[in-house]
């Protein structure tokens, strides 16, 4: 098992920039390929970004690609989302999440481990 706990969200203006943590416990993180997912309220959970274990491939979601960067420091067990350029319509609860297999998958349902969340509101 492994147990994830999303920071960093808050309130920001459009074209603003927030970083997200994610910390893990448990398991060894390097196992981990490690994801971040958001869905906003009626919306289907999307993915964001992805990173492999040992962050040398990463990968992104078409909207957010040139403002999001994805990145994770083994020695600390944890990854970050870097969000710059910010739009009202990344308003969302953003989601880390892990998985215990070697290949990158965009898919929610290739990920077993979840955090609870963290709330990312833009304002116009």
């Amino acid at each position: 098992q492994v147990q994830l706990e999303e920071s960093g969200g808050g309130l920001v203006q459009a074209g603003g920039s927030l970083r997200l943590s994610c910390a893990a416990s448990g398991r060894t993180f390097t196992n981990y390929v490690m994801g971040w997912f958001r869905q906003a309220p009626g919306k289907e959970r999307e993915f964001v970004a992805a990173i492999s274990w040992s962050g040398g491939s990463t990968y992104y979601a078409d909207s957010v690609k040139g403002r999001f960067t994805i990145s994770r420091d083994n020695a600390k067990n944890t990854v970050y989302l870097q969000m710059n350029s910010l739009k009202p319509e990344d308003t969302a609860v953003y989601y880390c999440a892990g998985r215990g297999l070697p290949s990158v998958v965009t898919t929610t349902r290739g990920y077993g481990y979840w955090g609870q969340g963290t709330q990312v509101t833009v304002s116009s």
